[in-house]
């Protein structure tokens, strides 16, 4: 089983209960939630093996005390999601929060209310809002604008407000930001969701430009944001979500938006293998291999490294654990996933007094003779750039690092996500709360480093950074360092 990607997860697993379920809220704002604070306090505090990584004990019970509180009280389902938000985002995981791939449609559609969502896709640079897409009537916010205030509100104040909501681990804020542009990877943009939990907008807004200017435009709904995605956000059949180019000068570019390929038919490792045999075979000068917006999914990367060494790799060292060897059966109504041996993994999870609490995972998804990558096909010995950015953690993560530490490529751009002390996932439940009708994605697996590591993202080998001039002129700096790299060999 490859690391999973928080993405489309739903697809895997009960689709049919989760939409078909009624929450409480559509009825009665006035209910008490707490005891789905209950529920989640429990499978946190027995399931979820990063909880105490970043937070102790006291401070996590704390949290929730408060989120009981404040759902014991009448209020908005707002402001009742801002709360559940807040607390999920605090664990400083990557993979726990309230997804609403993986929510009943009636809190898709809560989440999104009316027609509120900005009329732009953009990028925050220096706590700016900088138009990459305007999909607004009439061009009024053409590429390039730099939006620094919304209805009066400042951009970055914005911003740090908004930060604080965003799930990532530990202190990676550079993921953070990531999540809270609009970059059109995802059919639900987490900054669409979380913008109106601080600041509402409905129908228009004014936005202020960096010269003064104040521009009013309409503002969109999420059927008319989601005409605007590419078929490779959210692939289906077996359709390429993937494209290879060749330039004049032999340099190929794989270009590859997204990993999570659990609903497609598209038989990627096949080809994929092609794609990396032809190299070889057509004297390709380098590879530059584009990862940007890419938050992972299955470990596609495996296939590019295994034609690129010619002795087994070993893969990440990190050891693996569990919190639990059997899920509690108090939990069992409230926990959905597409694979029931994760509510017990039996003798594959070992107590170990290296870390007290806690179950030593014993390759539960590797083969035999553990976890190596082999070399398969023919061998590329030519030049090979990774273009990485904040948006790698999950299984881009895993191999943005395992490319860099084996020297089988040079990673240019940004700063990854994920965490050099380890990231949750792996294998995951869907916990349900019945009372609210929210779900809560719940990681089960903790990867720990063998040796200390820094609270950090994996650094590019040479960082580029891009400006509102290179957005406003279409230019693209990282790929023009990455075909310098590669001409310079």
């Amino acid at each position: 089983m490859s690391p999973l990607n928080r993405r489309r997860l739903l697809q895997l697993s009960g689709a049919a209960c989760a939409a078909g379920a009624t929450p409480v809220w559509s009825q009665d704002l006035s209910a008490d939630w707490s005891p789905d604070v209950a529920i989640l306090r429990q499978a946190w505090e027995t399931m979820h093996p990063g909880l105490y990584r970043y937070s102790t004990p006291a401070e996590m019970a704390a949290r929730l005390d408060g989120l009981a509180q404040t759902w014991r009280s009448p209020a908005s389902f707002r402001d009742r999601f801002l709360a559940l938000s807040w607390v999920t985002a605090s664990v400083r995981c990557g993979h726990t929060y309230p997804s609403p791939y993986n929510s009943p449609d009636a809190v898709a559609a809560a989440l999104y209310p009316d027609r509120a969502l900005i009329p732009f896709r953009f990028r925050w640079i220096d706590g700016r809002m900088v138009v990459t897409d305007d999909h607004s009537t009439g061009d009024l916010l053409p590429r390039g604008s730099v939006v620094t205030a919304i209805d009066g509100r400042d951009t970055r104040a914005l911003l740090a407000d908004l930060v604080p909501l965003a799930r990532a681990d530990g202190g990676n804020d550079a993921k953070r930001v990531s999540l809270m542009e609009v970059r059109g990877d995802d059919r639900y943009e987490t900054f669409d969701i979380h913008l109106p939990l601080i600041l509402p907008l409905k129908d228009q807004a004014v936005f202020t430009l960096s010269d003064g200017h104040r521009v009013p435009a309409p503002l969109l709904t999420l059927a008319e944001r989601q005409t605007k995605l590419s078929p490779a956000a959210s692939p289906t059949g077996d359709a390429n979500p993937w494209t290879l180019t060749t330039r004049d000068d032999g340099i190929r570019i794989l270009t590859m938006p997204g990993w999570a390929l659990y609903n497609s038919d598209f038989a990627w490792e096949a080809w994929l293998g092609q794609t990396m045999d032809a190299l070889t075979e057509e004297g390709a000068r380098g590879l530059i291999v584009d990862l940007r917006g890419n938050e992972g999914g299955l470990d596609c990367g495996n296939v590019i490294l295994s034609r690129l060494i010619e002795r087994d790799l070993p893969l990440s060292q990190d050891q693996r654990w569990t919190r639990y060897r059997r899920a509690p059966e108090a939990l069992h109504p409230y926990l959905d996933t597409w694979d029931k041996s994760f509510l017990d993994w039996g003798e594959a999870a070992q107590a170990s007094d290296e870390r007290p609490g806690f179950y030593r995972l014993n390759r539960y998804d590797d083969d035999a003779e553990g976890s190596l990558i082999r070399p398969q096909g023919r061998r590329f010995n030519g030049p090979v750039v990774i273009l990485c950015d904040a948006s790698n953690s999950s299984a881009t993560f895993q191999f943005a690092r395992t490319a860099q530490s084996s020297g089988t490529a040079t990673l240019v751009g940004q700063p990854t996500g994920g965490n050099l002390r380890g990231i949750n996932g792996g294998a995951f439940c869907f916990l349900r709360l019945p009372t609210s009708g929210l779900e809560v994605d719940l990681p089960l697996i903790a990867t720990f480093p063998a040796t200390p590591q820094p609270d950090a993202a994996v650094l590019p080998d040479v960082a580029v950074a891009t400006t509102p001039e290179d957005i406003r002129l279409g230019r693209d700096p990282q790929l023009a360092a990455a075909i310098a790299v590669i001409a310079g060999r």
